[in-house]
């Protein structure tokens, strides 16, 4: 197996006039849960669709599980899971028909086959409801059966675009314990785009953001969120007079000071030491209850990016 799932130096592609795609280079390690984030047209689904091969690079190159995108297409769709805009699912079958479908497109052996997809519909806790018509159900049903899809034919690797959109707390939170345990149980490297910050921030090892088809950044969440976040010192009391948050916005280590009596949110610098800030509250005459020392979230550091991008 290839160093790396998915590699791409300087791949680009071109609609007429406009660049979907501008110069991306990256590198995924295998078993990883990676998170492309960005607005909408930002070219998330562009690139899965150059990384699956059903899209010409108009510039640049891309290896997925050590193939050529361009040159060996087949070998790394044979060798992926995907889930795009649509879920593949025929909603007058039944679940275990339309596995059986998928199954046998992917030519797995019957034997295989059937143990295959009991192993998927029990692991999705599907099983007891096999023989029920898929257009019955749920969007959270109906999107797990489209991950065990994907999942079928033991890919190495899986696309998914926006895997948890319009889905409830509950069964966004249980797919995501499902994509996880791909990594961590199976290996699989797990490729998602996603608009939910909180979700990447849970889910994924390594994010990269994306912007007008370039991108603005790649780490892990911790590390952006140590290059572009804000951190915050919440202080909980009362006794905050209009003199202690003056003298609290003075310090050329505050960003921002927001909130008031009972509550206050102090943004700092990196590396900002707490107490000093502390000790001028209470000398201030503030009675302090709580103190409570956050980084920033993703959501920040996201949006930090993109407002440093319009600049």
């Amino acid at each position: 197996m290839s160093t790396w799932a998915i590699r791409t130096l300087g791949l680009s592609r071109d609609f007429g006039a406009l660049r979907a795609v501008d110069d991306l280079s990256l590198e995924i390690a295998p078993g990883t849960v990676f998170g492309f984030l960005g607005p909408n047209g930002a070219g998330k689904t562009t690139t899965i669709r150059l990384l699956l091969g059903l899209l010409d690079p108009s510039d640049g190159r891309a290896q997925v599980l050590g193939y050529d995108v361009q040159t060996q297409g087949n070998e790394v769709r044979s060798r992926c899971g995907a889930l795009l805009e649509h879920n593949g699912l025929y909603e007058r079958l039944t679940a275990l028909d339309n596995l059986e479908l998928y199954g046998r497109l992917w030519h797995i052996p019957r034997a295989e086959r059937q143990s295959r997809i009991q192993e998927l519909l029990t692991h999705f806790g599907l099983w007891e409801r096999r023989k029920e018509t898929v257009g019955q159900w749920s969007r959270g049903m109906k999107q797990k059966l489209a991950v065990a899809r994907t999942q079928l034919h033991r890919p190495s690797l899986v696309f998914l675009d926006e895997p948890t959109a319009g889905l409830d707390p509950v069964a966004a939170a249980a797919l995501r314990e499902d994509l996880a345990a791909l990594a961590t149980r199976e290996g699989v490297t797990v490729f998602l785009t996603t608009h939910n910050l909180t979700e990447a921030e849970r889910l994924c090892q390594r994010v990269g953001v994306i912007r007008q088809g370039r991108l603005l950044a790649l780490g892990s969440p911790d590390e952006l969120r140590r290059t572009t976040g804000t951190p915050k010192v919440e202080v909980t009391g009362i006794g905050f007079s209009q003199h202690a948050l003056e003298l609290l916005r003075a310090r050329p280590e505050v960003v921002k000071v927001t909130g008031g009596d009972g509550r206050l949110v102090i943004e700092t610098h990196p590396g900002t030491e707490t107490a000093p800030l502390v000790s001028l509250l209470t000398g201030a005459g503030a009675r302090i209850e709580e103190v409570r020392k956050g980084k920033a979230d993703l959501e920040e550091a996201f949006l930090s990016l993109l407002e440093e991008a319009e600049k």
